[in-house]
């Protein structure tokens, strides 16, 4: 049994240098130098074992620095074979191809589209065939359409993702081996990313995950680099991989929002160093952390928002013509797009004019009918039994509207006054001669939202006059000019303040199906946004159509629209997909997506991961877990399992892995959208870096299970300690530089079983992942594991 620790009055207390001891990417306080460290440092056989190391000599370290560099060249080389393999194959539109290689298109013709993920990514594919001398002339419409004979150079597109999953696996050892790990882990980190056929498969295509994957990656190898630079604070080399964590966070996050995920992982990992550096104990003056402070938020949220910032920039420079995403833009936005349809057509607005107006969000005309509204509604509340004001989604004549000025002009002066933003006006339905009203009546679906309605003239010019007055309040907050297309405004009721507003839950059979319409009290609420769509039976001289000249809107306005415009929509991205996935699956490998099929020869690109390498890497983050949850519940009862600084690594490097698989794979729980087995690569990706440590922690360490080490250390440490001996061990470290950990035999033994499985996996699913070659029915059910939906299975 591990010994108890001493209590206070036996003399327990730690020295200040053992209680700071640190080798992780998460603290900033250094690591013992063990080249020092005496014995008598070492508590004795009643308190916690710290293992000490000396350190190598400079013979050793160069042969560990070889053995090092030939691996990372070998895996290197294999990761651009299994990327670059075959990458022509297939010569024709392959999934989510048609989205990210159209927007490249897109840009290289200056057509401005709408997308949900920010520009970098695709900007890069864009500058890809910039350089290759292509047009965009080709669209990516469906899924199976030919590249060779459409002249498409879809090898340059696809060597960019290729070159970027190719480098992301020396990234991953390169971090593993910064953070001090065996040349036996670092490989099976690799590894678990070399041979994984779902990252082969998703880093080949037109697709942003590998730009996104290796941004993330690298922004991680970057902070492991700056804190082994903790002791040198504002030197070049910290100033250097501070900032090129900046840089690869901001990469990160402009291709997809999930980058966030990685900035929240260094984000508390920059929290708990900062904490670290308050302590007093540091010897930091206030002034002193201060600059660590602003130093830290200056290269890792001002840097990357610029950054981010000017990919935008880029995008609405290079997109400046009319397109498909105009649709999703303000009619302002669209005003600063060359040849814009709305633009060219929106009218001035008068007084008198009859105007149809238009729902900006559904679409819908607002419309009225004689019908009135049922005496009582299904709920049993009861209506005013007015006249039905509605949403109708086609044109008609009871979508016509006359407006008019509040006062009145004299009858032989009405022409030529025209509508500003700021007017208070009455609308007029010219089909049933009444006129718009709101009043303090529940709506037939909302009980807290007033019911639309119109009356009489008689009632419109006597006692219910004021109920029929509206504020035309434009979106842009001007008092300019009304106009049809290019003018957006909410309609605003004078007396109570609510704002006409409309949704797509159609009415009962009484309205006819339609929308209802009503009053809601959350004025500023978007949806509130109408458009004036046309003047009906226009005859004076504003039918002339004139060429107007491009608008030009302030940088910022035109973000943070697109800003908004790309949450909603990715938010409402919530239909089903037949191959979209659960995230309680993906740690599992239980179902795949298919990507592409070919009947004649039985061929299919299926995404699937290594099924053993993930059981393996999820196998590695429970174990850990349990690690964690064991050694805090031992030490809850002062027994010291672990050795010291072994513990202390453990925490601060794989518990920074754990915490960046937790993450990029937890939020997913909480979002409504669809979701695939691709958004799970990144979350992956570090549980390969758990897996490698844990390996490490396991088979690297003599101190992981010291039972039987602290048994013998008991009785030789006091010996040691009075003959001033150094406790000589293996230990893993950070510093200094030149320091490797050795592997053992059984370390290279386990981890060559594990590499040689999971290529064994690799090799069996390689024709899903190369779409080359078909496979007969039987072949196809032998590879038919879990739940997954292969095409040819019979």
């Amino acid at each position: 049994m591990a010994p108890k620790a001493p209590t206070p009055e036996k003399g327990g207390k730690k020295t200040k240098q053992q209680s700071s001891a640190s080798a992780g990417p998460v603290s900033s306080a250094p690591a013992p130098d063990t080249s020092t460290v005496k014995a008598e440092e070492v508590d004795d056989s009643s308190g916690p074992i710290y293992l000490v190391a000396k350190p190598l000599t400079p013979a050793e370290a160069r042969r560990e620095e070889i053995y090092y560099n030939v691996a990372l060249f070998v895996i290197t080389i294999l990761s651009f074979f299994t990327r670059f393999y075959m990458l022509f194959h297939p010569d024709q539109v392959v999934f989510d191809e048609v989205h990210f290689g159209k927007f490249a298109s897109y840009y290289l013709q200056g057509t401005y589209f709408f997308d949900v993920h920010p520009p970098f990514g695709k900007l890069l594919f864009a500058l890809v065939g910039w350089l290759v001398g292509y047009d965009g002339a080709f669209l990516f419409d469906n899924i199976g359409d030919g590249y060779t004979h459409n002249k498409v150079p879809y090898l340059a597109y696809r060597a960019l993702p290729a070159l970027l999953g190719s480098l992301t696996v020396p990234v991953v050892f390169l971090t593993m081996k910064h953070s001090g790990y065996s040349l036996a882990a670092c490989l099976v980190s690799a590894a678990l990313v070399l041979f994984d056929n779902g990252h082969i498969t998703q880093t080949r295509l037109i697709l942003l995950d590998a730009t996104l994957i290796f941004s993330m990656s690298c922004a991680l190898y970057s902070y492991v680099k700056f804190m082994r630079y903790r002791n040198s604070p504002f030197s070049q080399k910290w100033w250097q991989w501070l900032l090129l964590t900046g840089l690869a966070l901001a990469c990160t996050i402009s291709t997809k929002y999930v980058g966030a995920f990685t900035f929240f992982t260094i984000g508390l990992a920059v929290i708990i160093d900062l904490w670290n550096l308050l302590d007093i104990d540091n010897g930091l003056s206030l002034k002193q952390f201060a600059q660590h402070f602003f130093a830290r938020a200056f290269a890792l949220i001002a840097m990357p928002f610029m950054i981010y910032l000017f990919f935008f920039q880029v995008h609405f420079w290079v997109l400046n013509k009319s397109g498909p995403g105009d649709d999703f833009m303000s009619p302002e936005f669209q005003e600063t797009l060359g040849d814009n349809e709305l633009a060219l057509l929106a009218k001035p607005i008068n007084y008198y004019d009859t105007i149809a107006i238009k729902h900006k969000d559904t679409g819908a005309y607002l419309h009225s009918h004689s019908d009135r509204y049922p005496l009582r509604y299904d709920d049993g509340r009861i209506s005013s039994q007015g006249q039905q004001v509605t949403g109708y989604p086609h044109k008609d004549a009871n979508n016509n509207w006359v407006i008019l000025p509040a006062a009145g002009f004299p009858e032989n002066d009405r022409l030529g006054h025209p509508v500003n933003g700021g007017d208070i006006v009455q609308l007029y339905h010219v089909v049933t001669g009444t006129y718009l009203l709101t009043h303090d009546v529940a709506s037939p679906y909302y009980p807290t939202n007033q019911e639309f309605t119109t009356v009489s003239p008689e009632d419109a010019a006597g006692p219910r006059h004021n109920d029929t007055l509206f504020e035309i309040r434009l979106s842009n907050g001007k008092k300019e000019q009304f106009r049809t297309k290019g003018g957006l405004f909410k309609l605003i009721h004078f007396p109570t303040k609510v704002a006409m507003w409309t949704h797509t839950k159609p009415l009962p059979d009484w309205a006819y199906r339609q929308q209802e319409v009503n009053g809601n009290k959350n004025a500023q609420q978007l949806s509130n946004t109408w458009l004036v769509d046309e003047i009906v039976d226009l005859k004076d001289d504003r039918m002339k159509v004139e060429k107007k000249k491009v608008k030009q809107l302030p940088f910022m306005k035109k973000w943070l629209e697109l800003q908004i415009a790309m949450f909603r929509h990715n938010n409402a991205l919530t239909s089903s997909h037949p191959y979209a996935s659960l995230p309680p699956e993906w740690p599992f490998m239980l179902r795949g997506v298919s990507f592409w099929t070919q009947n004649d020869t039985r061929s299919q690109i299926y995404l699937v991961g290594n099924p053993l390498g993930w059981w393996f890497a999820t196998s590695c983050l429970a174990v850990l877990s349990g690690v964690f949850v064991a050694d805090q519940l031992t030490r809850r009862r002062r027994y010291y399992v672990l050795a010291e600084n072994v513990r202390t690594r453990l925490y601060n490097s794989a518990g920074f892995f754990l915490l960046a698989w937790a993450a990029h794979y937890f939020p997913f729980y909480i979002m409504g959208r669809q979701l695939f087995l691709h958004h799970y690569l990144p979350a992956h990706l570090t549980s390969a870096l758990v897996a490698g440590a844990l390996l490490d922690f396991f088979y690297g360490n003599p101190g992981v299970f010291p039972v039987a080490y602290q048994a013998a250390a008991a009785a030789s440490t006091k010996a040691a300690a009075k003959k001033g001996q150094v406790v000589e061990s293996v230990v893993h470290r950070l510093q200094p530089p030149t320091m490797y950990p050795p592997s053992s035999l059984i370390s290279y033994a386990v981890s060559g079983v594990i590499i040689g499985l999971i290529f064994g996996v690799y090799w069996f699913f390689k024709p899903f992942t190369y779409g080359d070659p078909g496979l007969s029915v039987p072949e196809v059910l032998m590879r038919k594991w879990m739940n997954f939906d292969l095409h040819f299975a019979k």
